[in-house]
This record gives structure tokens, C-alpha cells and sequence, in this order.
């Protein structure tokens, strides 16, 4: 049965790649990106339906919910796969580190403005997430990183916030109806890191970039995640890699510091 899918950072990398597989399936699937061009481009050769949304500002992503509950009356998957690695320490027009709100605080904030919506429709949930969460570190008081910031720090922080956030997210709103996972794609030849000054982009602008896998295989967790069912193809608030059960940081089963994150989250995108 079609189904109205949406997934952000699809105007290129593994969520293009995601759009693309899905609307071969006859699903309505719903572009989101941050460049006009790009995103535009992706959803006219589908026949799509697109947003354009940066988020970098929180302004933006309050406007992409009301649109999305204004057009959508039903939701079957979120799949909040926008993110990034970038450089230096900067901070966005709302007070925060660019790279923990890119990653999860815009999705936290996003989810959250579509919740009632998300639950009426049973809504799997699907967030992006990376095994460079295994070096992540948080610390609840400091999740700006004002201390001891580089990118990688900043990006495995941000990606184990992502984990955190769907064992929470199952927590609370499992017995409504929600089910969610995250996973990682792999190292995937895409644009990813192209604004960073990490180490991450001498693989991307190299010759290594030839050893990565492409976005179509990046993309078949997020695509199988969307497509089959939670409570018999996979558990909801687990973590994946290539369709199985992934390793985690230690950090990632610590029930105290999800709900923590949560209630931080939230007072800081209030």
C-alpha cells in the first residue's frame, strides 16, 4: 500500500538515493533539502513533492512543519536523514553549536512539531545516525561544546545524540503507536564533509573517495527501515548497520542521560 514518506537532506547523498528507491515502489515521498537548485532538481525528476528548509535556523524548520501538517493530513515515515560535519566552532543565529543543531536539534524540534500528527498516523520514525557515535562523549551541561571543540568531537557527539533520541523517543511514545530506529549508511562518495575543515574531507577529496560505497547501498538500511515492519523485521529504539543490530558507545544505554538530552533538547529549542 502507498505510503507518504518524508526525508530530509534528500536533495542529494543517501537521501536522494532513498527518494529514488522508494518512488519506484509507487510511495508518496516528500523532498526536503537546503538548496533550492538541488532539492528541485531531485524532486522534479520524481515527480515529487519538495520543501526547502535550512536548518541552521530554527525559524525555518517551525515554518517546514506547519507546511508539512498543512499538506499532509497522514505521515507513514519520517526519515530525518539532514545533518553534517563542518569546521571551526560556529555558532547559528540561534545561540547554538552549528553541528548539534544541524544534526538533532532541528530533527528534535522538527518531530516534536509533528507529534500529534506522527502519532495519529502510527509513524515510524527514521534518524540517520553514524558509528562515529562509538567516539562520542556528552555532557549534558555542555552540549555546545563551549569546551574542548574540534568537528570530529562535535560530529560523534551529535551522532550519538541521534541514538539517544530514538531509544527515547520509543520510551515515550511507543505505547502511542510510534515506532523508530536509527542507523548508519557506511562511508558513503557523496558531498558529505564538503564543508568541513575535519580530516573527513581529505577521504571525500581524494583518492580514497574510491573506496567508498556508493549512495544507492548507503541508502538500503534507511529504505528497509521504511519499507518493512517494526516488531518483526526490526525492534523499535534499536540502532542498525547494514540491517543488524549495530554496536553502540556505552553512553547510548543510558536511560538517564536519553531522558536528560530530551528535556535539555527541548529548553533549548523552545
Amino acid at each position: 500500500m502507498p505510503e507518504t514518506i518524508i526525508i530530509t537532506g534528500a536533495s542529494d547523498g543517501i537521501g536522494a538515493a532513498a527518494a529514488r528507491a522508494l518512488s519506484a515502489s509507487e510511495h508518496t515521498v516528500v523532498i526536503v533539502g537546503r538548496s533550492p537548485e538541488k532539492t528541485a532538481r531531485v524532486a522534479d525528476a520524481l515527480g515529487a513533492q519538495h520543501f526547502v528548509a535550512d536548518f541552521s535556523k530554527l525559524s525555518e524548520v517551525r515554518r517546514l512543519a506547519e507546511e508539512l501538517r498543512e499538506r499532509y493530513p497522514r505521515i507513514d515515515v519520517l526519515a530525518n536523514n539532514a545533518g553534517g560535519i563542518f569546521g571551526d566552532r560556529t555558532l547559528t543565529e540561534d545561540g547554538h553549536e552549528l553541528t548539534l543543531q544541524v544534526n538533532h536539534l532541528a530533527p528534535f524540534l522538527l518531530t516534536h512539531l509533528l507529534m500529534d500528527r506522527l502519532i495519529l498516523s502510527k509513524t515510524r520514525i527514521i534518524n540517520t545516525s553514524s558509528v562515529a557515535n562509538l567516539s562520542g562523549n556528552i555532557d549534558i551541561n555542555d552540549l555546545d561544546l563551549a569546551t574542548r571543540f574540534s568537528p570530529g568531537r562535535a560530529y560523534s557527539n551529535a551522532k550519538l545524540d541521534n541514538i539517544l533520541f530514538t531509544s527515547e523517543l520509543a520510551r515515550r511514545f511507543g505505547a502511542e503507536g510510534i515506532t523508530t530506529a536509527a542507523f548508519h549508511p557506511g562511508v558513503v562518495a557523496s558531498n558529505f564533509a564538503s564543508e568541513s575543515t575535519s580530516p573527513l574531507r581529505v577521504i571525500y577529496r581524494s583518492l580514497l573517495r574510491n573506496t567508498l560505497i556508493s549512495s544507492e547501498k548507503g541508502a538500503d538500511t534507511l529504505v528497509w527501515l521504511a519499507t518493512t515492519a517494526p516488531g518483526r523485521d526490526w525492534t523499535s529504539g534499536n540502532y542498525y548497520i547494514k540491517r543488524k543490530p549495530g554496536r553502540t558507545n556505552r553512553q547510548a544505554d543510558d536511560a538517564g542521560l536519553a531522558s536528560a538530552l530530551w528535556e535539555r533538547s527541548m529548553a533549548l529549542v523552545e
